[in-house]
């Protein structure tokens, strides 16, 4: 920590912060420093897909956070996991490669005024940066493949032809590695082929659009090892370039907010303790706040950036009043249903013994297949819970395996779980500051199930469940209905059992989200820049204005391939 004056800081390793810092390393005559409060990514269960049962809850890559308790869960407070390590929440996740459907991106484009949120002109962001399995189509990207983002022709725009043919000089694209899984259950056919008997049509493909249907998840791992963020964009690319520095275990304590004499303020660097003391790094041109909807939102209010009444309650100085920062928290609550099943392979039978978990060690370490290279959920779904919804707005995440939550121990009977989220849910909570000390972890109150829409989708979703699960092809399972049991039928009742089994899917979004400049809660204008303050980005999660239909992880890729572009063409006008 010797030289701390650079062009870029990136707060945050994670999901948006190791693109950010590759694309804007790219360019050799700036310097570009990322700063992660967590360690390195070499513990071994960060790699290894199933692994993620042993990060969450893990203090050496997670936050630990926990929900206030909440009256929609029926007083029950949830494990919050927040990836602390290089790579994010994409050393920890569910690994699916998810990016909802195209009228996300449109109402992003209408809430924000800016055209450049739609659909279509998203969609070649995502497949710049993907390699899919299947090999370069309309909707999807390849390493190697020349991705429409890099031909000059179509961005005729001088500034945004230079940053593509940086980024082609120095072979960007096709980093992002989306794999098909590497193993099947028959009770997970079963469960589709009754899916399809319920009305879902069959579907090889969630990302066109509209991602209606069942079918296995797509993921982000290669050759059955997880693929996270670090891999993807930082190792060998960034870590090879004079201009990238990287600080680990470091933590961002605050920001430097500096008036001008002109009554501007501007961002020109950030606080951080290194363990030891406290050190100021200067950016001369930006800093970009990629800690997370979480994270970034706490460290606008420790910098006195955020709701003014609240800010000053806790102690800290008001620097800029921006009611919006912290508010408009969403997240998908998964109602995790487990069915008991009669002769079926299930995960809690195979790893009930020793012997069982050799064998499954033993595939894995020959071949690597098995349940050791599974997703948390391997099996998808997408419908509507009643059929007024003009779009799906339900997800499953099908497991052949039950327990009580992670981290607690399989059953020790064979079963499944259909777990089932409102896509788009209306509640909305909050993060907010404990007090003004930097180590106290936030507030966080995502307010589920607070509105009668979302407790009507609740109980319609279950219903929805036992209709599937009621179709012949389950039949030779004899599935019993083990949570939240079939005495509970009325709204009221599905609505109360959904607050006592319910538990987050790990998507928080919102609490720094973009809108138009008459927007008094818009914390971000579209081009995700923080609005009263020069020089300081968003670029995470936290800008989605309203939450994805299906899993954040590769939207807020996109969200971040954007910006990288944006802080370029920005750079280029201004030399």
């Amino acid at each position: 920590m010797n030289d701390s004056t650079f062009d870029y800081i990136i707060v945050g390793a994670g999901t948006a912060g190791c693109l950010l810092a590759n694309r804007l390393s790219a360019d050799a005559s700036k310097r570009v420093l990322l700063i992660e409060a967590g360690r390195r990514d070499d513990y071994h269960w960060i790699h290894i897909p199933v692994g993620y049962l042993y990060c969450i809850g893990n203090p050496r890559t997670d936050w630990l956070y926990q929900t206030e308790a909440a009256a929609g869960l029926n007083g029950r407070s949830l494990r919050y996991p927040r990836g602390k390590v290089l790579g994010g929440c994409s050393s920890i996740n569910g690994m699916i490669y998810m990016r909802g459907q195209s009228r996300d991106y449109n109402q992003w484009a209408e809430v924000t005024g800016d055209s450049s949120w739609q659909w279509d002109n998203c969609l070649p962001y995502f497949k710049f940066h993907e390699d899919h399995y299947q090999g370069a189509t309309e909707l999807h990207g390849e390493k190697g493949a020349l991705p429409e983002l890099l031909k000059s022709e179509t961005h005729p725009n001088e500034k945004s032809t230079s940053y593509f043919k940086l980024l082609k000089a120095r072979q960007a694209g096709g980093e992002w590695r989306v794999d098909k899984q590497r193993l099947s259950w028959d009770v997970l056919e079963a469960f589709s082929l009754a899916a399809q008997q319920a009305g879902i049509p069959a579907s090889t493909d969630f990302n066109q659009g509209n991602n209606e249907g069942v079918g296995y998840f797509d993921v982000n791992q290669k050759n059955g090892w997880r693929w996270n963020t670090a891999q993807a964009f930082l190792r060998p690319t960034c870590y090879a370039r004079p201009n990238f520095e990287l600080w680990t275990r470091a933590q961002v304590a605050g920001l430097v907010i500096e008036t001008g004499a002109d009554g501007q303020k501007r961002c020109t660097g950030v606080k951080v303790w290194d363990g030891h003391q406290m050190v100021t790094a200067t950016a001369t041109r930006e800093v970009a706040l990629s800690a997370g909807s979480i994270g970034s939102a706490h460290i606008l209010q420790l910098a006195g950036i955020g709701n003014a009444q609240s800010l000053h309650d806790k102690g800290v100085a008001v620097t800029h009043d921006l009611p919006g920062v912290g508010a408009n928290l969403q997240d998908h609550l998964q109602i995790r249903s487990v069915y008991k099943v009669k002769n079926a392979k299930t995960l809690n039978t195979l790893a009930n013994s020793w012997l069982g978990k050799a064998k499954i060690g033993l595939e894995y370490a020959m071949s690597r297949t098995g349940p050791m290279s599974m997703a948390p959920s391997q099996l998808g779904a997408f419908t509507k819970s009643s059929p007024e919804h003009a779009w799906p707005n339900i997800q499953y995440h099908v497991q052949p395996l039950s327990l009580d939550a992670f981290g607690e121990p399989l059953h020790s009977f064979p079963a499944i779980t259909a777990s089932v989220c409102n896509l788009n849910p209306t509640s909305r909570g909050s993060v907010s500051l404990k007090s003004a000390d930097f180590n106290d972890a936030p507030a966080i109150a995502p307010n589920y199930l607070s509105t009668d829409e979302d407790r009507k989708v609740a109980a319609d979703s279950l219903r929805v469940t036992r209709r599937i699960m009621s179709q012949s092809a389950m039949a030779s399972y004899a599935p019993e209905e083990y949570k939240p049991g079939v005495q509970y039928q009325s709204d009221e009742e599905l609505a109360r059992l959904a607050g006592d089994i319910a538990s987050t899917i790990f998507h928080p979004v919102g609490t720094t989200r973009m809108g138009r400049d008459d927007d008094p809660m818009a914390v971000v204008n579209s081009r995700l820049q923080v609005r009263g303050i020069q020089g300081l980005r968003v670029v995470d999660a936290g800008v989605m204005p309203a939450i994805t239909s299906g899993n954040t992880n590769s939207p807020t890729l996109m969200i971040a391939e954007k910006a990288a572009h944006w802080m370029a063409i920005d750079a280029a006008g201004n030399p």
